[in-house]
């Protein structure tokens, strides 16, 4: 008996099955440093796990409505208002089991068969899979590095069809770190606009930005591409809830009740206590403080990270603008071979670094980008370190 075609298609998630490899190589007694993690190595700030314990206690433990607390709603209209520039009601807003899950309704709510959903290189390992799921087809757009992995606005046009039903905006990027600024994001608009597509904005990283770069919502540059925008945004990245599964989307009313609609027959309502403090986190203006000591640290481990590798002979990457990932380019090692095995690509590369240094990093191959791995800093200066001196040892010993 066979099973369903099209999720026979899917494939696994490099990024949590390396992450899985480097933890079962940790629990068989090896001293791995893993450079996989998606998630902020701070734990959730303590008046928010309060929070949490205040919902226990108060009996806060049973269903909500399927698409989240009407407080948590009014919490999010609120940020969005505060940090973007955006007017939303609540039934504008849909709470789902974290920012994937909010990009997963999206796409079943406004994909049909064949349509097209562009979709720029790299790009989150998820987002190809995502569209498959919601019976779409993935198309590319790729960017260059020497142009900041930006997408330049005449190589959009040439991927926009008839078919063409949304763009996915990821900024700042998973797993380059860009940001666009609201120049570039006004010719997209103009584009969307034009030809009538919607924007898929995933802002999750919005708030780990450096260097004084502004992150700016595409939604906020007019009521026409807000009507034609999604908003998605959750509580992990900034807030390091990770574990606590609470993601969000802003959009056009029948969006978000078809969405809603979805949610209610799938996974019914997000966990009411991560809401109850997801509440907390969003109006608490101890917040913002914590926020802020993440992104001083995360900026002095960004920097040297970069500097590092900068310095190591065939490897290059920029100096990320936002988000916690510097992502390596391995051009001038490929071609060479450890122990007699090639190194033909990033997963080549990403296997042996970790069989001989002991160092996890993600295969940019999972990304669309085989000459590249992804290395996260979210984590402390001493495994960096550690790592780092790892990986030039590595790169010492290729032929």
């Amino acid at each position: 008996m066979g099973l369903s075609k099209k999720h026979l298609g899917i494939s696994e998630s490099l990024t949590l099955a390396i992450s899985a490899r480097a933890k079962a190589m940790k629990a068989a007694g090896l001293d791995v440093i893993g450079f996989g993690a998606g998630e902020p190595d701070f734990n959730t700030p303590d008046f928010i796990i309060e929070s949490a314990k205040e919902a226990l206690d108060r009996g806060f433990t049973g269903y909500t409505s399927a698409s989240g607390t009407k407080e948590l709603k009014e919490a999010i209209c609120g940020k969005l208002q505060k940090d973007n520039g955006l007017e939303y009601n609540i039934d504008q807003v849909i709470v789902s089991n974290g920012a994937k899950h909010s990009l997963y309704n999206t796409l079943q709510a406004i994909l049909n068969p064949g349509d097209e959903v562009i979709i720029p290189v790299p790009y989150w390992v998820s987002y190809p899979e995502l569209v498959k799921m919601g019976g779409g087809k993935p198309v590319y757009v790729e960017t260059k590095e020497e142009y900041g992995f930006k997408m330049e606005i005449e190589e959009l046009k040439k991927v926009v069809t008839p078919r063409t039903k949304a763009l996915i905006l990821n900024s700042p990027s998973n797993p380059t770190g860009t940001v666009y600024e609201k120049g570039e994001l006004e010719a997209i608009v103009e584009l969307a606009v034009e030809k009538g597509f919607f924007i898929i904005s995933d802002e999750i990283y919005e708030k780990l930005i450096y260097d004084g770069v502004k992150h700016t919502s595409i939604a906020s540059l007019g009521p026409e591409i807000k009507d034609l925008t999604i908003v998605i945004n959750g509580m992990s990245k900034a807030y390091a809830m990770t574990g606590w599964r609470i993601g969000y989307a802003a959009g056009r009313k029948d969006i978000i009740k078809v969405m809603s609609n979805i949610q209610s027959h799938s996974t019914s309502n997000p966990n009411s206590i991560a809401q109850y403090a997801s509440v907390t986190a969003l109006t608490d203006p101890r917040a913002e403080e914590a926020i802020e000591m993440m992104v001083r640290e995360f900026n002095q481990r960004r920097k040297y990270m970069a500097e590092k590798l900068n310095n190591v002979n065939g490897l290059s990457c920029l100096l990320p603008q936002g988000a916690f990932y510097v992502f390596l380019n391995i051009g001038g090692v490929i071609g060479k071979s450890y122990q007699n095995k090639e190194i033909d690509g990033s997963l080549a590369f990403a296997d042996n670094l970790l069989e001989a240094e002991k160092v996890a990093v993600v295969p940019g191959v999972a990304f669309g980008a085989d000459n590249f791995v992804r290395l996260s800093y979210a984590t402390s200066m001493d495994n960096i370190s550690r790592g780092l001196e790892r990986i030039e040892r590595f790169i010492g010993k290729l032929e």
